[in-house]
């Protein structure tokens, strides 16, 4: 008897121990970390996807990412104190910290923020870098256990096809003579090429030239997924330039759109009404004045064919994923870092706070998230949300040092939004305010500098009330109509305390002017 009880408690322990063992083995099938993917494209506004805004735009790789994935449709870039909006853009991304919480107009990541590199790197991540990078050396080679082409560090041909790059640098730096060209040789061969004197800012570079950028960023990724052997999971970042001007596609992709072919958005105007506070600026210079039709034709089909050109190297990074056996294993992010008007409200750039000329962006999660197909989300969101929202997906806490609100909980169904406004900035000149069905937008006349000028005055007092959800592309000011003047009286009011509690005065952010003392 007593033998016989032996034998049952030794087969007990052997069956305990194997039902721990399965049960370890499910448990760690089931937290085995996911890689992530975050493309993260320049100027790109929310109706340059074609699954999302439905213009002639063709984007089928992007749109995939929405069918195979959740889409959010209210997602804004917060604004900006620099005309190069894509500098605060980048920096609000990488630190999940709101514009009036960074360090001056973004160009600066202080080592107290925690990027999302780091936070992944801390998780015990691969972490890698590709494209564009807009803030310090530092705070690059801290985020990043490496990289590989690396562009934006000090040099820039405006060229698309001639496009100076770097290599991976952990000691961070980057210098002008250690900057290359990726050309073509005399047997097609792509071939790198130091820099000289005679590299003139173009754009002047065509694809017999050299490759893309983003055939060039493209092939980067592509080389560090199909050669990726390591068991961590990896979190890469992807930053294409495009489609950042100067608006450059292969002939194939220009074919596309014939410009006698496009049609005009809803907020086609040849001219901006009045004067926005920078209207004589870069961008602004890209067309003449009046934007005709033809050229905001001409402007809007350059820019469908970066886009789809992009499309199609971003289809690329998606097949090697599928090709390594990683693709069902990793969680893609793709968004946009700001709008573009390419001839809405008679504007060609991004320097303004109108929902597609300048803060409506495309945010889609994609790819090994459990979520919904097809899924469309209304919450309001803004670009720095995306930092807490990945962490949120791979369970990993999310940083003291971020502002941004994980949209996971949205996600899950749980709420309908995490925030019932948002609020945007452009320099000293214009705010906006955006709540139910209503956006304000405020424009002051105000001081600025110059080097060539000095300080001088620019801008115009000018109130703008919208119904955005009836009028999306903001085509008809409702601030003038005395129905309206209730919803007016309110929305100034709530604009007015956004701006304390967000922190948006002068004592606070570090910025020689104020919009409020001018308003």
């Amino acid at each position: 008897m007593c033998f016989k009880q032996k034998n049952i408690g030794i087969l007990l322990i052997f069956m305990s121990l194997f039902l721990v063992s399965g049960a370890k083995e499910v448990f760690a099938k089931k937290i085995k970390k996911q890689n992530v993917l975050l493309i993260f494209t320049d100027d790109h506004r929310y109706s340059g996807v074609h699954a999302l805004g439905h213009q002639q735009v063709k984007t089928p790789n992007i749109d995939a990412l929405a069918t195979n994935g959740i889409a959010f449709t209210n997602a804004y870039l917060m604004g900006s104190f620099s005309g190069a909006t894509c500098v605060p853009s980048r920096a609000m991304l990488h630190t999940g910290r709101q514009l009036f919480h960074l360090k001056g107009e973004g160009h600066f990541i202080p080592e107290d923020q925690t990027t999302i590199g780091e936070r992944f790197n801390e998780a015990g991540y691969n972490t890698q870098m590709v494209g564009k990078w807009h803030q310090d050396n530092n705070s690059l080679v801290r985020s990043f256990d490496s990289g590989s082409t690396v562009m934006g560090r000090g040099l820039y041909l405006t060229d698309h096809f001639r496009m100076p790059l770097w290599d991976w640098d952990k000691e961070a730096k980057f210098s002008n003579d250690d900057a290359y060209l990726l050309v073509y040789d005399e047997n097609g061969n792509t071939v790198r090429r130091a820099l000289t004197k005679e590299d003139k800012r173009g754009p002047t570079g065509t694809e017999e030239d050299g490759p893309h950028t983003s055939e060039i960023f493209a092939d980067k990724a592509i080389n560090y997924i199909e050669s990726y052997k390591e068991k961590d999971p990896f979190f890469m970042y992807l930053a294409f330039h495009a489609p950042h001007d100067p608006r450059q596609a292969p002939q194939k992709y220009r074919d596309m759109y014939p410009a006698d072919s496009i049609q005009l958005p809803p907020s086609y105007m040849p001219q901006h009404p009045f004067d926005n506070g920078h209207m004589v600026l870069r961008d602004e210079a890209l067309a003449p004045w009046p934007r005709t039709p033809e050229v905001a034709r001409q402007h809007l089909a350059d820019y469908y064919a970066i886009i789809t050109h992009l499309d199609a190297q971003i289809g690329r990074v998606i097949t090697a994923l599928k090709e390594s056996g990683q693709y069902e294993n990793t969680l893609i992010v793709f968004a946009g870092d700001s709008g573009l008007a390419v001839g809405c409200h008679g504007l060609i750039g991004k320097q303004s706070v109108y929902d597609e000329d300048g803060v409506h962006v495309p945010f889609i999660i994609s790819g090994a998230n459990g979520a919904e197909k097809g899924k469309r989300i209304d919450a309001l969101t803004y670009t720095y949300d995306i930092f807490p929202t990945i962490c949120d997906l791979t369970n990993l806490s999310i940083p003291e040092s971020v502002d941004g609100k994980s949209l996971v909980p949205v996600i899950k169904g749980e709420k309908k939004q995490v925030r019932d406004y948002t609020y945007h900035a452009y320099r000293q000149h214009q705010r906006a305010y955006r709540k139910g069905d209503y956006k304000l937008i405020e424009f002051v006349r105000a001081k600025d500098f110059s080097k060539q000028k000095g300080e001088f005055v620019s801008g115009s007092r000018v109130t703008l009330l919208f119904n955005i959800k009836n009028d999306p592309w903001e085509t008809t000011n409702l601030s003038f109509l005395p129905e309206y003047e209730e919803v007016l009286k309110v929305m100034r009011i709530e604009m007015k305390e956004k701006a304390v509690e967000l922190g948006d005065y002068k004592e606070h952010i570090d910025y020689a002017y104020d919009f409020w003392d001018f308003y």
